[in-house]
């Protein structure tokens, strides 16, 4: 991964995380890595645990953000995130995995933001 693709991850997750924190969710931990996966954001709300992947990207030329979502990936996140949940046994037993697609322009202005909730595969 480049440089440019760490800080372009690194700007999405940020907006991701402002977007969670003014619509009620409570952001509790970010980049949470463990060998086998990373959750770029967790966050409860309405007695939720919430594991939210984040893509971002400039432009559509590779595809949508959300398509970089593959069933690998959600197995990967939903394996961490029952990870996590066992680390942290006080947190609600409900669980679900969002994914929040970016798209940026070259300034780094938000073309699109789409927050896909329950995503299940």
């Amino acid at each position: 991964m480049s440089l440019k693709q760490n800080q372009l991850g690194k700007r999405g997750e940020n907006i991701a995380a402002t977007y969670l924190k003014n619509h009620g969710y409570r952001v509790i931990e970010r980049n949470f890595k463990k060998r086998y996966g990373e959750i770029d954001c967790i966050a409860l709300k309405d007695n939720i645990l919430i594991f939210v992947e984040v893509k971002t990207r400039i432009g559509i030329t590779f595809g949508r953000p959300e398509e970089a979502v593959t069933k690998r990936k959600l197995q990967e996140v939903i394996q961490t995130g029952q990870y996590y949940a066992l680390l942290h046994p006080q947190l609600p037993t409900s669980q679900r995995v969002d994914v929040i697609a970016i798209i940026l322009n070259e300034d780094e202005r938000i073309l699109s933001f789409e927050h896909i909730q329950n995503v299940t595969g």
